[in-house]
Formats: C-alpha cells, structure tokens, sequence
C-alpha cells in the first residue's frame, strides 16, 4: 500500500510516548523527541501501520505555559495524505475535553502549513529568527533550526473558548 493510499483509511490510535519519539526520530525532518508530553496520538491505517504521530506537551515558551495552554510539540508523518490535518484536529478535541482552552504550534518560515490550514488553525504571530538556545550557564546543542523565523498557530476555537470561559 502506497503512502497516498494509505491516507484514505486513516483513524486515530493511542500512542505511548516512546512509541511516538521514535516515529519522530525515524521521521521529522529537522527535530528530536521532546523531552515528555502531555498526551500523544497517532494516525494509523487500515492494516494498523502508524503513519503518523502528535506529541502534545507543555508550551515551550515560558510566558505560554499558564496551566490552560498545551502546545503541539512534534507532529510527524511518513507522508500518509491528510494524516497531519486529522491529527492537528485530534490533538484540539483531546487538549478541549481535557480542560484546556488554547492550543498552539509552531512551523518554521517556508513551510507551508497545509496540514494546520486544513484543520481550520490560524496564525496568530510571526517571530524572529532565535541565535541559539546556547548560553555560557547553560549549553545547549544545535539542532540546526538556529536563525530560521518561525509562525506561530493557534487552534480554531481556542480564542473563542477563552472568551466564553473567561465571561462565567
């Protein structure tokens, strides 16, 4: 089965952690596992291959990790058609029914974001390009996404939901 077909019969499974940063090892183009998560989910097809994963966890942003935000850390996908836009939408519903009222992603400046197109999230910000996490206190490695502008997403009902629950 071609990575294209696999796509038309996609649903969501439950994915350990382990399992999904060793997706994200063997796939994501330019990022290592985070460092935990939250919860995952994956997108499995017909015959039960895991063609993708979502690793949602804390906001890596210190001023965004305010207990009612989660961020999608790493979504990634063997190239499975739509496998990347069912899991943004998963990872809301789940991050939705668990308390959550905001939800967010980042994708670096060139990537086209069709996945989170597809699955209705917006872009909210641009940022700059970072010089590095290094700092003589604290060394940090490379990972080769140093001085790449980034855009950062928000999910589609997730201002709305912050509203409505900031308004009781």
């Amino acid at each position: 089965m071609s990575r294209e077909d696999a796509g038309r019969g996609l649903h969501l499974v439950p994915v350990r952690f382990r399992d999904a940063a060793e997706f994200v090892r063997m796939w994501h183009r330019h990022h290592q596992p985070p460092q935990g998560h939250i919860f995952s989910v994956g997108a499995a097809d017909e015959a039960g291959i895991l063609r993708a994963v979502a690793i949602v966890g804390r906001p890596v942003a210190r001023f965004l990790d305010n207990g009612t935000t989660l961020e999608v850390t790493r979504l990634a996908s063997d190239g499975s058609r739509n496998a990347g836009s069912m899991l943004y939408a998963a990872a809301w519903r789940a991050a939705s029914a668990l308390g959550y009222s905001r939800l967010i992603t980042y994708t670096q400046l060139g990537e086209s974001g069709a996945s989170l197109r597809g699955a209705g999230w917006r872009v909210i910000a641009r940022r700059p390009a970072r010089p590095g996490w290094h700092c003589p206190s604290r060394p940090r490695t490379d990972h080769g996404t140093v001085g790449i502008p980034r855009m950062l997403w928000e999910a589609p009902c997730s201002t709305t939901l912050t509203a409505v629950s900031g308004s009781e």
